[in-house]
């Protein structure tokens, strides 16, 4: 290993882990938001979802349960557990190479 390169890939790692975590925080407080009916209509409230809504737009409506407080835990919160999984993963990897 040459001098500098564990440093590198340690740096790495942790920009990954930390975008992982920003993905999965931003779906979480989007999926907190949604249960406490946050007002729809606010600034800050419309940017979280579209931010969740782009971040999950492979697992949002994934599965159909009559609720929509269920299908958005669901659908939500499987695309915050994929990214912190993977994130995480990649990071560890990165880590140990």
């Amino acid at each position: 290993m040459s001098p500098g390169t564990g440093t590198r890939s340690s740096t790495a790692a942790r920009v990954i882990a930390v975008v992982a975590d920003v993905m999965a925080f931003i779906i979480g407080l989007w999926i907190l938001m949604y249960l406490l009916d946050a007002n729809r209509g606010n600034d800050l409230v419309a940017f979280v979802k579209n931010a969740a809504r782009w971040l999950a737009g492979w697992s949002y409506d994934l599965f159909t349960f009559d609720e929509a407080w269920a299908r958005v835990v669901s659908g939500y919160g499987l695309a915050a557990i994929v990214y912190l999984f993977i994130g995480h993963a990649v990071a560890g990897r990165i880590r140990r190479s």
